[in-house]
């Protein structure tokens, strides 16, 4: 897939998948983006949730997930990484999703060590995109990768939540909402013939 139609998917992935980790509009997903806007930009950041390996996995993985291109930013540039561990340093963060996280970055370890006897960290980058495209795509992947396939599942939502609910993020949708318009001047031409309909007479 192309960055620009995997970024389109992602985005749709983004708006249903990341409501199985958290109930999407709710206080917790509320404070964590206040806090993840309150943080001073080029301020080094302290994990609260995170160990300091986990951390730097995080830092790596959400960026295979959404990388920088001509468009937009990557996700560590987005705060990704940040997001989650606020949501998941969070006093309503659930042990379950908290295990998800930590036993899916303690298997993505594992599995390196048993495939190059190394972290994912330390693994060269033509190894670690060799165990991502073995989870990445749930249909195509061989029943002993079912764990690792339903961790990298949630992480991609959390990271493609996380991105477009970013500055960077909502840049990268060119979203228009929240601007005033003085003057309607009806649905633009270019849209109508998208739509495949015609402007109504009044």
């Amino acid at each position: 897939m192309s960055d620009i139609s995997r970024r389109d998917a992602l985005k749709a992935f983004a708006t249903v998948s990341f409501a199985n980790f958290i109930d999407v509009g709710t206080p917790q997903l509320e404070r964590t983006l206040r806090a993840v806007e309150s943080l001073e930009q080029g301020q080094p950041y302290t994990p609260k949730f995170f160990s300091r390996h986990e951390w730097q996995t995080v830092r790596l993985l959400v960026d295979y997930v959404i990388p920088r291109d001509a468009r937009s930013g990557s996700a560590t540039e987005a705060k990704v990484p940040e997001f989650m561990d606020v949501l998941l340093a969070d006093k309503d963060a659930t042990e379950a999703n908290k295990i998800c996280m930590r036993g899916g970055l303690a298997w993505l370890d594992n599995e390196c060590y048993e495939r190059f006897g190394k972290t994912f960290v330390a693994a060269t980058p033509t190894e670690q995109t060799g165990v991502l495209d073995d989870i990445a795509w749930p249909k195509k992947a061989k029943p002993e990768m079912s764990q690792g396939v339903a961790f990298f599942n949630m992480f991609r939502d959390m990271t493609a939540s996380g991105f477009w609910s970013s500055k960077i993020g909502v840049a990268d949708l060119q979203y228009m909402g929240n601007t005033m318009v003085p003057e309607w001047k009806g649905c633009p031409p270019d849209a109508l013939k998208k739509l495949g309909v015609a402007a109504s007479g009044d």
